[in-house]
């Protein structure tokens, strides 16, 4: 959860443990389980299934475009803020992009039966995305509809029914939201349609308003954020009026190769966080000047401070604001 940063994603604040227990801090949000708005009012309208609909798809297309997959997507787990908005929770059964095995899918069958896809209950390996985009189109029908398209009480049954996916829509279903749904609940899921499809369809961009992202990414140097903060708490521990000073020793230890925390980082972290260094005989005066030269016409704000700089672009794409950070050190030959 820590690579999610979405408004439509309850936010994991920090991890703590003890030698017994761990606790994580997350994002409060007091407007309960959207399962309950269905339980207690019943089926909801298309204007208002729709909305949930999209803030449900912003926010699945995040975690995928993150190399996460939820796979256990359900009104139980879709939480509603004191504003209305979505927020999708419970990555107790997620995975990641690494977890693959070597065919590039999942194996594992998990998830609550009514929202499974039928290729994970076939248990011949399963594609992430696919599989989550399943989820969202049952719970499109039982926003719009009040119960579940597939259902008995035996589960073998169930089964069967999910893998026939012979959806039967309510009288009250408009031709689009119909259409839309049908080829969500494709029970092949290589012609299922994608998330990039379903942004396209002509029923879901009615009133579709492109997520806001608010928040900061995370980006390679850990203090960038602080070095712009001029409140106290935020200061970093070293300001500088000129370029730091770096040995030979200094240098090899900023080099990939003779970093060893590569060796436990890269595997799980390689796909979030890239970090490129490179030598100059130019001053760092220079290369800032040419760093800000070259972003300004690609639409980046330039922040500068105590030879640091932070770009960050101004529209919001699929995993957010593009941002970059970087620093310079001076070398010096002893």
């Amino acid at each position: 959860m820590k690579l999610i940063r979405h408004p439509n994603v309850v936010q994991l604040h920090e991890v703590m443990a003890s030698k017994s227990k761990i606790y994580m801090v997350l994002e409060f949000v007091e407007g309960g389980e959207l399962f309950d708005k269905i339980v207690n009012s019943g089926k909801l309208g298309e204007d208002e299934a729709r909305r949930y609909f999209h803030q449900l798809i912003n926010a699945v297309d995040y975690c995928h475009s993150r190399g996460v997959y939820h796979r256990d997507l359900k009104p139980e787990n879709l939480l509603l803020d004191s504003y209305g908005a979505l927020k999708v929770s419970d990555f107790g059964l997620s995975a990641f992009s690494p977890q693959t095995k070597e065919d590039g899918l999942l194996h594992t069958a998990c998830g609550t039966p009514n929202y499974v896809a039928p290729e994970v209950l076939a248990d011949k390996g399963y594609d992430g995305m696919a599989a989550d985009v399943w989820s969202c189109g049952i719970i499109l029908f039982v926003l719009m509809a009040g119960y579940l398209p597939f259902d008995d009480p035996n589960l073998m049954t169930l089964y069967k029914l999910i893998s026939r996916a012979n959806v039967s829509c309510p009288p009250w279903f408009s031709t689009g939201a119909r259409n839309l749904i049908k080829r969500i609940l494709d029970p092949n899921p290589h012609t299922r349609i994608t998330i990039a499809q379903i942004l396209e369809d002509e029923w879901f961009k009615k009133d579709y308003k492109p997520p806001h992202s608010e928040h900061n990414e995370d980006v390679s140097l850990e203090d960038v954020d602080a070095a712009f903060d001029s409140s106290e708490e935020h200061l970093v521990a070293e300001r500088r009026e000129k370029p730091e000073s770096m040995n030979a020793f200094a240098l090899i230890s900023r080099s990939e190769g003779f970093n060893l925390g590569n060796l436990f980082e890269k595997e799980m972290m390689g796909m979030v966080k890239r970090e490129t260094s490179f030598a100059s005989q130019r001053t760092p005066q220079e290369i800032m000047s040419k760093i800000e030269e070259a972003c300004g016409p690609l639409g980046f704000n330039v922040r500068k401070q105590n030879y640091k700089m932070k770009l960050k672009g101004d529209k919001t794409g699929r995993k957010g604001h593009l941002s970059v950070a970087t620093e310079v050190p001076l070398y010096r030959q002893y």
